[in-house]
C-alpha cells in the first residue's frame, strides 16, 4: 500500500504514523512492496529514488516546467500504465553494476585485440574481408551510436527510476559498443596497409546499402515518445537489422577469413542486446498486460510497428549485397534473413503482439 493513502482515503500529513506501508512496524522497512518476498539490493536503490505525487509527494511537485509540465508526466508516453512502479528491470542493473559489467567486458577485449595484434593476426585476414571491415562494420557502427544517442535523449522522460534505469543503460552499452568498434578498427588498421579509417563514414553518408539503415535510425531517434524508441530500438530494429548484420554476418563469416578477433569484439553487442531485450520484453509485458489499458495499449505498439516495422524491414533488405562480398562464404542472406523473422516472431509472441504481417513484410 502507498505512503500516501490508508485505507482507500488520501492521507493529508506528513506525521509519523499518519500512513501505514509495507514493513512499517520493522525497524528495516520498504516503502513500497517488493517483487519477491524481500527487496532486493537493485530495489533498494532504485524504487522509489524518482519522485511520484501519487505516492508520497502530498504537496504535488516541488518544481514544474514554465507551462505548468510537472517534473516528470504520463503524458510523455502514449501508452498508459495502472502503476508504473510496477516494472522492474530483469537484469536488475544500477550504477555500481553497470560499471562492473561495463569495465569487464572493456577488459576482456583489450586483452582480445592486444593479443591478436601481438600474434600478428590482422595481416593474415583475407583483403576481401579487410575491405569489409574498413567499409561496413565501419559504417555500422554509426547505426550503434545512433541507437545509443536515441535511448540517452529517451531515458530522461521515463516516469521511474527502473524505466530510467533500464533505458539508460541500454543507451550505455550502445554507445560504448559505438566506441568498442571505433578502437578497434583503429588498432588493427594500424597493421594493416593503406586502412581507410574514414571508409566507414562515407559509407555510411552515400553507400546505397546503408541508406535505409540510416533512415531507420533516424525515425527512432526523431521520435517524440520515449516509449517508442525504445520500442522501436530493442524490438523491431535490433532483430532485424541489427543482429542480422552483427550475428547473422559478422560473426558468421569473420572464421573463414581468417579473423578471430572481430567475433570476440561484436560478441560482447550480443550479449548486451541480450540483457536490453529481457528488459524491454517486461516492461512491454507488462503494459500489453494492463488491466485497465490493455487494449489501449495494443492499438499504440501495433501503430509502433507498423511505423518502424517498414523501415526496418526495408534496411534489412538493403543489406542483402554485403554478405555476397567476403571471398569464402559460408553464410546466405536468406538464411540470415530467416533467422530474423523468427526472432522477431518469438519476441512478439513473448509480450502478446501479433508479428506475422512484420516478419512477412
Amino acid at each position: 500500500m502507498s505512503a500516501a493513502t490508508q485505507q482507500g482515503l488520501p492521507v493529508k500529513s506528513g506525521a509519523a504514523g499518519a500512513a501505514r506501508f509495507p514493513g512499517w512496524e520493522s525497524r528495516k522497512y520498504n516503502y513500497f512492496e517488493p517483487k519477491g518476498r524481500k527487496a532486493t539490493h537493485y530495489e533498494d536503490m532504485t524504487v522509489d529514488v524518482q519522485p511520484d505525487p501519487k505516492r508520497y509527494l502530498l504537496q504535488d511537485w516541488i518544481i514544474s516546467f514554465a507551462d505548468g509540465t510537472p517534473t516528470y508526466s504520463e503524458n510523455w508516453t502514449a501508452a498508459r500504465s495502472s502503476d508504473w512502479h510496477k516494472f522492474r528491470a530483469v537484469d536488475q542493473e544500477w550504477e555500481r553494476t553497470h560499471y562492473q559489467r561495463q569495465s569487464t567486458i572493456v577488459g576482456m577485449l583489450k586483452n582480445v585485440i592486444d593479443n591478436g595484434r601481438r600474434s600478428g593476426a590482422p595481416q593474415r585476414f583475407d583483403k576481401a574481408w579487410v575491405k569489409v571491415l574498413q567499409d561496413h562494420v565501419g559504417a555500422y557502427k554509426h547505426a550503434e551510436f545512433g541507437l545509443g544517442t536515441s535511448t540517452m535523449q529517451a531515458q530522461r522522460y521515463g516516469y521511474t527510476q527502473m524505466i530510467n534505469n533500464a533505458i539508460l543503460t541500454n543507451s550505455s552499452y550502445k554507445l560504448r559498443f559505438a566506441q568498442d568498434l571505433i578502437l578497434y578498427l583503429s588498432e588493427i588498421g594500424l597493421d594493416i596497409e593503406g586502412f581507410d579509417n574514414d571508409a566507414g563514414k562515407e559509407h555510411w553518408l552515400n553507400d546505397p546499402i546503408w541508406q535505409g539503415t540510416r533512415r531507420a535510425i533516424e525515425a527512432i531517434m526523431g521520435a517524440d515518445d520515449y516509449l517508442e524508441q525504445y520500442f522501436a530500438t530493442n524490438l523491431v530494429f535490433e532483430p532485424l537489422v541489427g543482429e542480422l548484420f552483427r550475428s547473422g554476418f559478422v560473426m558468421q563469416m569473420a572464421a573463414a577469413q581468417n579473423d578471430f578477433i572481430t567475433p570476440a569484439v561484436v560478441s560482447a553487442a550480443e550479449g548486451d542486446y541480450e540483457r536490453n531485450l529481457a528488459n524491454a520484453v517486461e516492461l512491454f509485458h507488462m503494459l500489453a498486460r494492463d488491466p485497465a489499458h490493455a487494449t489501449h495499449n495494443h492499438g499504440v505498439f501495433d501503430a509502433w510497428l507498423n511505423k518502424h516495422g517498414a523501415l526496418a524491414r526495408d534496411a534489412a533488405n538493403q543489406l542483402q549485397p554485403v554478405w555476397s562480398m567476403p571471398r569464402v562464404k559460408v553464410a546466405q542472406f536468406n538464411d540470415a534473413l530467416g533467422q530474423a523473422i523468427n526472432r522477431i516472431r518469438a519476441i512478439g509472441s513473448e509480450i502478446g503482439l501479433d508479428m506475422r504481417a512484420l516478419s512477412a513484410g
